[in-house]
């Protein structure tokens, strides 16, 4: 009897033993599962975390070579050489120490199109009688091998150059600037007093007198030397920034200005060349000579009182104070300030801060309008 009851008593445990071993195989297995599925997870942030800075790295990398586009975009002025005061481009000490050449050149439509305007560093266009415009520019580093045509002087461009102490290049001008030009005795270059050498008619482009008078600055330079005419400038230059620099204010990729409804004058942003190209009456401005486009760094437009002085419609245009103005580079527009204590003193520009105007170096071309202008800025 013991014996079967010990028989029994070890099947029973043997049979819990069975049912127990049977029962923790499923639990083993769950944490086998879930042991597998940490790995898997924890492989999985590792991976994303490899992956994460491995795209870090390439932005990092994309932003470096964004950067290092963009400085080189800024800085594409070859700094060889001495500054030049007009344009802040640089040429050698020779070109940079010569005496500023300023010409007046004609804009009437029988005129059209400039030879060598391409070539001035800075180009002032201002109203004379018949709601037409006149251009000075003012050279220095460049030596243009056929310039014109040249017209005659208006008693404000005088006012305008005097801060520039430039040899003046017209032929005639009014009355007012005729005494005006003896009485300051600037250093005149009149195509109605010079030898023949200097000035030509070119009747190759088609004109006809009075809108086909030519020279050339190699000319312009040999009668400086016969006139005893000084060698430099007294000009101190404008102020420039060390790189191109991008400005604060409004959208300005399209500039169209309306010195009355048959004369106007248009600036179309150029976003790869960082310049506006330039329209007068609706078409492309070309240099004569070269065909080149004309294009234009820094536009200021210059806002001046103006009134008719006489039966002829001269005018007298107020350069002399102070009156506001915008500034324009690189797709924007800002407004700015100018003062000229008298005749002689320098234009001035100032920014909204009171600080002193730092132009892009480039050309400039200033547009002097009338106090209140028509023009479009978007």
């Amino acid at each position: 009897m013991k014996k079967k009851i010990l028989l029994f008593l070890m099947i029973i445990t043997l049979v819990l033993t069975l049912i127990a071993c049977n029962k923790s195989e499923p639990v083993n297995k769950e944490k086998e599962i879930n042991k597998v599925t940490e790995e898997n997870k924890d492989d999985s942030k590792e991976n994303k975390k490899k992956e994460r800075k491995e795209e870090t790295a390439l932005e990092s990398k994309e932003n470096e070579e964004k950067k290092d586009e963009e400085e080189k975009r800024k800085d594409t002025t070859k700094k060889e050489g001495i500054q030049s005061p007009l344009s802040g481009l640089y040429d050698t000490k020779e070109k940079i120490d010569r005496r500023i050449v300023a010409i007046m050149f004609d804009n009437q439509k029988y005129a059209r199109w400039q030879s060598g305007l391409s070539k001035a560093e800075v180009v002032y266009e201002m109203l004379v009688e018949g709601n037409i415009t006149r251009y000075m520019g003012l050279f220095l580093k460049n030596d243009p091998e056929l310039i014109g045509p040249v017209r005659s002087a208006r008693p404000y461009f005088i006012t305008a150059l005097l801060q520039y102490d430039p040899l003046y290049v017209r032929c005639g001008g009014s009355p007012q600037a005729k005494k005006d030009v003896n009485n300051l005795k600037i250093a005149d270059v009149d195509g109605l007093a010079a030898p023949g050498y200097l000035f030509q008619r070119y009747n190759e482009t088609g004109k006809k007198k009075p809108h086909n008078l030519y020279t050339g600055m190699s000319k312009i330079r040999k009668y400086q030397s016969a006139r005893n005419y000084r060698e430099e400038s007294s000009f101190d230059g404008f102020k420039f920034n060390s790189q191109d620099n991008d400005i604060k204010g409004v959208n300005a990729e399209t500039v169209l200005i309306k010195y009355s409804s048959r004369n106007t004058t248009k600036y179309v942003y150029d976003t790869e060349k960082k310049k506006y190209k330039r329209y007068k009456d609706r078409k492309e401005h070309i240099d004569e000579y070269d065909k080149e486009q004309l294009y234009a760094k820094n536009i200021i437009i210059q806002k001046a009182k103006t009134k008719v002085i006489d039966s002829i419609g001269r005018l007298d245009i107020e350069l002399i104070g102070k009156g506001k103005a915008i500034y324009i580079t690189n797709g924007k527009a800002t407004e700015i300030t100018w003062k000229k204590e008298n005749r002689d003193s320098r234009t001035i520009y100032y920014n909204k801060d009171g600080s002193q105007l730092k132009l892009n170096p480039g050309i400039t071309w200033i547009q002097v309008t009338k106090f209140k202008p028509n023009i479009s800025i978007k």
